[in-house]
């Protein structure tokens, strides 16, 4: 059953990170039109709406008019940036009753010129979800760059330490800090790329099992790991998320995960999976 869906309402970004694949798609923002199509869609089928795929969704320029509608349809968002807008938008991200979790990409900073001192970063971040927290909201940190730059992991967690004093206790998938402020950690990984290594099919995935991907076209692929859109299994903006989800290729994508016995191209030459044998 599909819990959760990874909206793009932008593929553009401010960033060029060396771990991210990046997308050739035209660079494009979804529109409030296409925007309420897809939450009409979606109403009453999932809880969780994920600003989040391709692109930086604090760069578009209607976010608040975005997260406004998606509270009045029931839904809460779960947001993930590169950091570098926080400062900017925190009063709309603050004040938004849908806003429910925001995911920071630390390890952006590690591939990028930003104009900042890492000093200079992380304060705004950290003041952000220090933010975050006193308005009921969760805040995360990743670090997802296990095997990268860990020197700089090093001087990340001591500022870190300075702002977020007292015992750091183990969660699910990292560190509490404080309350409803965390850090978790994760690996580098290849992302899943039709021209690259074929790591085989006995894996399993949560694409279309407890996550679909809508892209900023509102082309529907099976998880938030299609970048290109290789997996193409319907259009939010045209087609019933019933049928995008029932048709043929889509239930046997949904049989071979669960049967681990991948056989889509794309998916068995996805370095997330093979690395956490799902």
């Amino acid at each position: 059953m599909i819990k959760k869906v990874y909206l793009e309402v932008t593929n553009v970004c401010n960033m060029s990170c060396s771990f991210c694949h990046g997308t050739k798609r035209p660079p494009r923002f979804i529109s409030e039109d296409e925007f309420k199509i897809a939450l009409e869609k979606l109403k009453g089928k999932i809880s969780y709406l994920y600003f989040h795929l391709m692109g930086e969704p604090t760069l578009h320029p209607q976010l608040s008019g975005f997260l406004a509608l998606a509270h009045n349809y029931g839904f809460k968002v779960i947001l993930t940036t590169n950091g570098t807008l926080l400062k900017e938008k925190s009063s709309i991200l603050l004040s938004s009753a849908a806003l429910h979790k925001v995911s920071v990409s630390l390890h952006s900073f590690e591939a990028n010129d930003i104009g900042l001192s890492l000093d200079g970063y992380l304060g705004e971040v950290f003041d952000f979800c220090r933010g975050c927290a006193a308005a009921g909201k969760i805040a995360v940190m990743r670090l997802w760059n296990r095997g990268g730059r860990e020197d700089l992991n090093c001087d990340i967690l001591s500022k870190m330490k300075e702002y977020f004093p007292g015992e750091w206790k183990e969660s699910y998938s990292g560190l509490k800090l404080s309350e409803r402020i965390y850090l978790e950690w994760g690996e580098k990984f290849d992302w899943p790329d039709i021209g690259a290594q074929d790591f085989g099919g006995e894996h399993s995935c949560y694409g279309m099992r407890d996550q679909i991907g809508i892209l900023v076209d509102g082309t529907v692929v099976p998880c938030c790991l299609d970048a290109e859109g290789d997996i193409p299994l319907g259009n939010i903006f045209t087609d019933e998320l019933e049928d995008i989800i029932s048709s043929p290729r889509a239930v046997a994508i949904k049989e071979s995960f669960e049967r681990r016995c991948v056989t889509e191209p794309l998916c068995r030459r996805c370095g997330f999976a093979a690395m956490k044998n799902f």
